[in-house]
């Protein structure tokens, strides 16, 4: 008899980590793989927000850990992956959501921002991903990682915005990142899909949603920008067994702005 759908959404026993997971897409990420039984490490740079959010979390009755890192570093991967497998027994999830932007026209863009982007949002991502994969995906023989990209990655840059070359670059090279792992891990049955946001209210949207909101809005088919929980079910779906058959894949959450 096949499992039924609840098993397969079913997260209890299972150990995930989400970088950036102290606010905004990532904690919202995090409740929900909470809610649904999974132990959370949260990975961020700000120890007094981790605190608050491991708070909020427990409410919840979400056991979350805090893991105060600088994710740019990609030196410190190694130590964070197996700091979290030691701690918490296992790793069986990991949610690739740090990131960065920068602001400026391409012609003056800063060499040195660009960097920060980059280090932050693709090369960070990559080494905490091989390091998790050393550490725990490889030798349990299965793993998930969801990366979050976003629509920026799939498209230009509307021209009436600040441009924002870097981040453009970062989320792009972290969606064929996503595919060129799920094929060359496959076989050991890690998963690798994206997620591809669209305007989500954040800290580091708040000024392009400030100064663009209602044209962002008047350009998205379902005439809102994205809520509270609509991350959700998607991080859900590609985390659990539910998503069992699936990898490789960007799922874009951004109210059909992407499709006209």
């Amino acid at each position: 008899m096949t499992a039924s759908l609840k098993t397969l959404f079913d997260l209890t026993g299972r150990v995930a980590i989400v970088t950036g997971g102290s606010r905004g897409l990532g904690l919202q990420i995090a409740t929900a793989l909470g809610d649904y039984g999974a132990t959370l490490a949260l990975m961020a740079r700000k120890p007094d927000e981790l605190d608050e959010a491991v708070a909020t979390l427990a409410a919840r009755g979400i056991i979350a850990h805090a893991f105060p890192a600088n994710l740019g570093d990609a030196d410190a991967a190694a130590g964070l992956a197996t700091q979290a497998r030691d701690r918490l027994g296992r790793i069986d999830i990991l949610v690739n959501n740090a990131g960065t932007t920068w602001g400026a026209p391409a012609q003056d863009h800063p060499l040195d921002a660009w960097r920060k982007v980059i280090d932050l949002n693709v090369t960070g991502a990559f080494a905490l991903t091989q390091a998790v994969a050393r550490v725990a995906f490889l030798p349990q023989g299965k793993g998930a990682v969801i990366n979050v990209a976003s629509i920026e990655g799939l498209l230009g840059h509307h021209p009436a915005r600040l441009g924002t070359i870097a981040y453009n670059t970062a989320k792009g090279a972290i969606i064929n990142m996503t595919r060129a792992l799920a094929a060359e891990w496959g076989p050991h049955d890690i998963r690798v899909n994206a997620l591809a946001p669209g305007f989500f209210p954040s800290k580091m949207t708040e000024v392009t949603v400030e100064a663009h909101g209602a044209a962002i809005i008047e350009q998205t088919p379902l005439g809102k920008l994205g809520g509270d929980t609509d991350l959700m079910g998607p991080a859900l779906l590609l985390a659990s067994d539910a998503g069992g058959h699936i990898t490789g894949q960007v799922i874009v959450v951004d109210g059909g702005m992407t499709v006209i």
